[in-house]
């Protein structure tokens, strides 16, 4: 390989307000630099757009440390602004770069190529040109998932980016169908592991296992029903085993996963019923008040958390519903189908899901949010309040923080209160 460049990465900095594409007018208002200088919005694009075409070439250097760079760069950039133009002109080029990083590189590699090919399907949303990109990667991340001699890490990461990818683009429903099948392949040797005497299925491949089940429950939400009904009927009596898996990961995917095939059975089908529910809801419950020594205390806490709201699921048929906020916007989460999608798409994104929640036109339409609220520079200046007042609360809410926790831990505190 040839020497290793050197790479300055995308910063919090390229990400800022004045560097947005063709959103660049509106923000969430917490963004907005009240009073600041003059900024040169297309002088700031343009150096924005500069360094991103710097980093599309690196991704075809010798050195696979630089590429490997460039490729985090890329999907810093992605999750954090709209590029839709930028991206629209080069969508072939970038296709190519991940499509040979994913074939040629070593694992970390690969996974930064899987992770910048959901990103762009992201940026270009459901339309041709983000089929023809699925056409071009789709083989070769179905080859990787099922290539037992490639890394857990790039098989797991190339098992998200198929499910991710086809979620957004297919609308060939055998694409659709021949996906799930090769993902299913994948997490149903998990259900062997129990009855494996050779340890054929063992712990080195479960993080590969929850990665296929999370990806194939998230194309299971945009499937016919008939198909639906098909696919509860072969699983839903298999999946309670990985109930008992050592690995919590497994364990909550697979609770999710349950609690999410009750909620699209019961919409089939009102009547809906389980033989097997008494043994379900005992184990449930049992993983809902699970105390063992020998587990960590965050796991039991986040295990106990996420099952109290599973036997809530599958044995009342309710849902705790969530809030999300972005912007001067809000989002309700009321359904299993709604989380398992936001929590996807907010794995991908990280930090710029809200961003993108309120820009992103492919995702607003996923969740229903309507067209983007275009806010100018103006209103997000009323909506935001001053910097002294926020100081004011901020010192307020201290010193009321402070007050009361010093009371708790005054033992006169509680003296002459029994008589």
């Amino acid at each position: 390989g040839g020497q290793s460049r050197n790479v300055q990465p995308f910063s919090d900095e390229d990400a800022s307000i004045e560097t947005m594409s063709h959103c660049s007018g509106f923000s969430d208002p917490a963004s907005f630099t009240e009073d600041g200088p003059e900024v040169d919005e297309e002088a700031t694009q343009e150096d924005l757009e500069y360094k991103l075409k710097g980093f599309i070439d690196l991704t075809l250097d010798k050195s696979a440390k630089t590429r490997q760079a460039a490729l985090e760069s890329l999907k810093s950039a992605f999750s954090s602004k709209i590029l839709y133009e930028f991206i629209m002109e080069r969508r072939m080029t970038l296709t190519d770069s991940i499509e040979r990083c994913i074939k040629k590189g070593k694992s970390d590699e690969q996974c930064a190529a899987a992770g910048l090919a959901c990103l762009l399907c992201v940026q270009m949303g459901s339309g041709i040109e983000s089929e023809e990109i699925f056409k071009t990667l789709g083989p070769v991340l179905k080859k990787i998932v099922c290539d037992g001699t490639a890394s857990i890490q790039a098989r797991q990461a190339c098992a998200t980016c198929l499910g991710i990818c086809c979620f957004i683009v297919t609308d060939d429903i055998t694409e659709l169908y021949s996906t799930m099948e090769c993902l299913e392949n994948i997490f149903t040797k998990a259900y062997q592991r129990d009855r494996d005497t050779n340890g054929v299925a063992s712990t080195h491949n479960t993080v590969l296992h929850v990665s296929a089940l999370l990806a194939w429950t998230l194309l299971l939400t945009i499937c016919p029903m008939n198909e639906v009904k098909k696919k509860i009927e072969m699983h839903l009596h298999k999946l309670p085993s990985l109930l008992s898996c050592d690995d919590l990961n497994m364990r909550i995917a697979a609770g999710e996963t349950l609690a999410l095939l009750f909620e699209l059975a019961r919409e089939t089908d009102a009547d809906f019923f389980y033989e097997d529910m008494d043994l379900l809801t005992e184990k449930l419950r049992a993983l809902a008040t699970d105390g063992n020594k020998h587990r960590a205390k965050v796991d039991k806490r986040k295990q106990r958390s996420v099952f109290r709201d599973v036997l809530r699921a599958v044995e009342e048929r309710d849902f705790p519903t969530e809030m999300v906020k972005f912007g001067p916007e809000r989002m309700y989460i009321d359904c299993w189908v709604k989380k398992q999608t936001y929590e996807t798409f907010k794995e991908i994104l990280g930090s710029g899901m809200q961003y993108h929640l309120q820009s992103n036109d492919f995702l607003r339409n996923v969740f229903e949010l309507g067209p983007p609220v275009m806010l100018d520079a103006a209103t997000l200046k009323t909506m935001k309040i001053s910097r002294f007042e926020r100081h004011l609360y901020n010192s307020a809410a201290f010193k009321a923080r402070t007050k009361a926790r010093s009371k708790c831990r005054d033992k006169r505190a509680d003296v002459g209160e029994f008589f």
